[in-house]
């Protein structure tokens, strides 16, 4: 249900806020990331120091060494940030610049369901496999270049509900066309919403397809559920994130932080 980005945002009247843009070189900036230790090497933090919203994560597996926030200002606005932290032995730091995102056309909701353009709220892993029309970018996940017949299978009646499948027909429902939606999926990252190891098998109607994925315009929109990015920015994450690093990403309205 991430499908191709809603296109709403400056033709619908909506101003984009002001992007925090902290003093950090952006991913890939200058080189591969280090990615269990960040882009510098960090000193301890000084007394009385303000913690990052990462430090304040309290739910986050032990083994997770990378963290990506995704918040916002409030639930209704499409309008996000993307923030990405590395764990070290000194806590969480950031690894990046924040990057400007758009989310659902209709906000985070804690309440996700099929067919409603709402980003769902959440802690989850990022999917073992990355996709994308274009060839690999260099991901350190296993990539599958998408070819004719590939789907991500959107319809809660079928038993492989919220999955990817090859095949010459339409699992129905609102099924995607996962090689045709460009450039959308130039390339992208699943976001395990409503799937393993979120939950042991798809929730019927609870909601399916979240992506990490490109703009669908160049000026970028509001998406049907998805986390989007500019593609330059989307491809210096993609290739940043290491499962060995067990990722997590956090999406949130900044009040509800707190929870995860």
């Amino acid at each position: 249900m991430k499908r191709r980005s809603l296109l709403l945002g400056a033709a619908a009247g909506l101003a984009a806020p002001a992007v925090l843009t902290p003093a950090a070189p952006a991913l890939g900036a200058s080189g591969p990331l280090r990615p269990g230790w960040g882009t510098v090497p960090m000193p301890r933090p000084w007394p009385g120091r303000r913690q990052n919203r990462a430090s304040e994560l309290t739910t986050l597996p032990a083994e997770t060494k990378q963290v990506i926030i995704v918040g916002a200002s409030s639930y209704t606005t499409t309008y996000a940030t993307l923030e990405a932290y590395v764990r070290t032995w000194n806590g969480w730091h950031p690894a990046s610049a924040s990057l400007p995102a758009r989310i659902g056309s209709k906000g985070f909701s804690d309440n996700h369901v099929e067919g409603v353009p709402t980003t769902p709220t959440g802690v989850y892993s990022i999917g073992p496999t990355m996709y994308g029309i274009a060839a690999n970018p260099g991901v350190r996940f296993p990539y599958h270049r998408l070819v004719s017949g590939d789907w991500w299978n959107e319809n809660p009646s079928s038993a492989l509900y919220n999955t990817f499948q090859h095949g010459a027909t339409n699992p129905g429902g609102a099924s995607e066309a996962l090689w045709k939606e460009v450039p959308a999926y130039t390339h992208f990252g699943v976001i395990t919403y409503n799937m393993a190891p979120n939950v042991p098998k798809p929730v019927p109607n609870a909601g399916s397809g979240i992506f990490l994925h490109q703009f669908s315009t160049s000026a970028g929109n509001a998406t049907a559920g998805c986390v989007s990015l500019a593609h330059g920015h989307l491809v210096d994450v993609l290739t940043w994130l290491d499962p060995a690093l067990s990722p997590r990403i956090v999406l949130s309205p900044y009040a509800q932080l707190g929870r995860y």
